[in-house]
């Protein structure tokens, strides 16, 4: 073989698969987000500040563009305070959009115990890796949908941040373009139904979890929300967007029955499975990339409440 010929095949090669995240990159972001320095990350302190910063600089460096004005992070008050979300786009061929979301605030410090910090690395320092995760698959990508990454604040005083931007004006033409958002919600532990799966919740409300099946790539899979008596699908930030008619769900791994770290100081590094959530991130882009708004668009049900 001509060795110019060889050399174009290798790098061709090596573009092929450069978008693929790496165990070291999961590691890196979530244990940044869930580190002591981090305090917890509950809204309003300059801690979580630090973690909204810290969030846009990974949307900065996968070039994204600005969803709103000229910076990553989105304002909205809370308790008198200035407090951010952080959004970020990429544009695809389409004007249609794909949205990838997770809170990234947590319930901050206790001072009734030696370990004071409410890490969060599950709840939810996990979903927001797989959303920096999936910026940095998609980097150098060309896609058919457009892509939305946000990050919101305040899901544990009541979805303030999810509340807050789907209110904004001048993000209403891409709210009317979102074929789905797709919510990551703790998924640092292997799911009960194994690795490489999820679980969506409200399943019954919509066909996102037939359509995503019938595409994934490398036996990924979204199962049936097995928690449907504590109703998971109206506790999280997908509801704000559930309430705009735009399909949204959340996606999680953690067992209900059985895990002992939620909202507890043992949510730390300790529980996450980091080979389960990078292979989650890449087998998500890969999914994706399959994507196009002619064999993507799903719909809700009879059975959904908006409001």
């Amino acid at each position: 073989m001509n060795k110019f010929l060889l050399l174009i095949l290798l790098a061709a090669s090596s573009l092929l698969f450069s978008q693929e995240v790496s165990k070291k990159r999961v590691i890196e972001v979530l244990s940044r987000l869930a580190s002591d320095e981090m305090k917890g990350r509950e809204i309003g302190t300059p801690e979580n500040d630090s973690a909204a910063i810290y969030i846009a600089k990974k949307f900065a460096e996968n070039n994204l563009s600005f969803c709103v004005a000229d910076s990553y992070l989105v304002p909205f008050e809370y308790k008198g305070k200035v407090v951010y979300n952080v959004c970020g786009i990429k544009k695809g061929e389409s004007e249609k959009i794909i949205a990838f979301s997770a809170h990234f605030d947590h319930i901050g410090t206790s001072d009734k115990t030696e370990d004071k910090v409410f890490n969060g690395a599950d709840d939810n320092a996990s979903g927001v890796t797989a959303v920096i995760g999936l910026a940095d698959y998609f980097k150098t990508l060309k896609t058919d949908f457009s892509l939305m990454y946000i990050a919101f604040n305040g899901e544990e005083k009541g979805m303030k941040g999810s509340k807050a931007i789907v209110e904004i004006p001048n993000l209403q033409e891409q709210h009317q373009n979102m074929t789905a958002l797709f919510n990551f919600e703790m998924i640092a532990t292997v799911s009960q139904f194994g690795p490489n799966a999820l679980y969506m919740t409200g399943d019954e409300f919509s066909n996102l979890d037939e359509l995503f099946n019938e595409q994934a790539a490398n036996n990924l899979k979204l199962y049936p929300d097995p928690y449907k008596k504590q109703k998971l699908f109206y506790r999280s930030d997908n509801v704000s967007f559930v309430k705009k008619k735009i399909i949204a769900h959340s996606l999680s791994t953690v067992d209900m029955t059985k895990a002992k770290h939620y909202h507890q100081l043992n949510d730390d590094l300790e529980i996450v499975d980091f080979d389960n959530v990078t292979e989650i991130i890449n087998n998500f882009g890969k999914t994706i990339e399959k994507f196009t708004p002619k064999n993507f668009s799903p719909k809700y049900t009879d059975q959904v409440n908006f409001n």
